[in-house]
């Protein structure tokens, strides 16, 4: 299962209007399941490279299923993940992707935002997120 082209569009606006809302420009990224680009958004004035790093946040997200900030922390020097940012044709391990999760708890897509410091690309993406992801996602990233 894939997040729609509605639920898509909702997570932008939503995204969007916080992003507005703390007075910062963004670009907003939505991936499907398989971490293909489902809608994207550059609010005017976004700087240009985060462009790609939106896209690789909800890529990110969507590949493991929690979010780039806690892969982040994983990678340190002398981490469980050190070095797994260059994986996967370059992830992005800092806050600012969300997965998507359905009611079932199943994953159908992630939020990726850049464009301010990590804190509010956390705070933008978490907004988008919000109005489609139903369950939380799990605590433990090496669930079974």
């Amino acid at each position: 299962m894939h997040v729609t082209i509605d639920e898509a569009e909702r997570a932008i606006v939503a995204a969007t209007n916080k992003a507005k809302e703390i007075k910062t420009r963004m670009c907003i990224a939505i991936v499907d399941s398989g971490g293909q680009l489902k809608r994207f958004t550059r609010m005017d004035g976004a700087w240009l490279g985060s462009i790609d790093i939106s896209i690789k946040k909800a890529k990110t997200a969507c590949s493991f299923g929690m979010n780039s900030g806690q892969i982040g922390e994983l990678s340190q020097p002398g981490g469980p993940l050190y070095g797994i940012e260059h994986s996967n044709n370059g992830l992005i391990t800092f806050p600012g992707g969300i997965p998507i999760i359905d009611s079932e708890g199943v994953l159908i897509g992630a939020i990726g935002v850049s464009g301010s410091s990590v804190e509010n690309d956390q705070l933008v993406a978490q907004a988008g997120a919000e109005v489609i992801s139903i369950a939380d996602v799990p605590d433990d990233p090496w669930r079974t």
